[in-house]
């Protein structure tokens, strides 16, 4: 049984409609990446199965319970982390009490400390700048923090949007690396990503999606050797016309 699973789900944004039928499913300990243009309803596909959006159609099963129509904090609960794209940190908090934020589910002090010790051991970096303000960090620190906050609900399946966006290309490599220590660790992940190369670098599988439906889903190796992908997401145009 997949950890996530989506079926026939649409999703609107007032009158417009989002996600035409979106079925895709994760399963457990894989990484799993959505590609598409902007605008084709990837984070709206992540924002949908968190709750932050309600979908009016299809079903969302998490460990096979249906979660579609629970509010994002019984979302959350269930063990879903999710990394929003352009970050979100609390500017004006420091790196813990960010990094706390997303524990605030957890009561025990032992499990927030063992997952604080993960995120420093995974991010140097935010131990290093732990009672410096979130706002004065470096987007590749910020991101980091993003991610970190996500790890600190111990989830069972990371939800991540766009890791990759605005940062220069030695941290874009550092970012995924990490991802991939992650998985290791035995965490699904659901990855949005507009960086194709790295995304399918990473993942095992992989959809596309294009204007809120997915068109094309195989394995990271079929998708890459795919001519579409390789022209409208990889970069490849010349290539293949020579």
């Amino acid at each position: 049984m997949p950890i996530l699973e989506l079926e026939d789900v649409h999703s609107y944004y007032g009158h417009i409609h989002a996600l035409k039928g979106i079925s895709l499913t994760v399963e457990e300990g894989e990484i799993v990446t959505l590609i598409g243009a902007n605008g084709a309803g990837k984070s709206t596909t992540l924002r949908t199965i968190s709750g932050l959006i309600r979908p009016r159609a299809g079903t969302i099963r998490f460990q096979g319970q249906r979660i579609d129509g629970l509010p994002p904090h019984r979302v959350a609960a269930l063990r879903i982390g999710h990394s929003p794209e352009g970050r979100r940190v609390f500017p004006r908090m420091t790196v813990r009490e960010n990094l706390e934020m997303g524990a605030y589910l957890q009561t025990d002090k032992a499990q927030i400390d063992r997952g604080l010790e993960r995120v420093y051991d995974l991010f140097p970096r935010l131990k290093e700048r732990e009672k410096q303000a979130a706002g004065t960090l470096s987007g590749g620190e910020q991101q980091m923090l993003a991610i970190g906050r996500a790890l600190m609900s111990d989830p069972l399946i990371l939800l991540l949007d766009e890791p990759s966006m605005g940062l220069a290309p030695n941290l874009v490599e550092l970012i995924f690396d990490i991802i991939a220590d992650i998985n290791r660790q035995g965490t699904a992940i659901l990855l949005v990503e507009q960086n194709a190369h790295m995304a399918l670098s990473v993942a095992s599988r992989g959809y596309v999606i294009q204007t809120g439906q997915i068109i094309l889903a195989d394995t990271a190796e079929g998708l890459q050797r795919n001519e579409m992908v390789r022209r409208a997401y990889l970069g490849e145009e010349s290539a293949l016309a020579g």
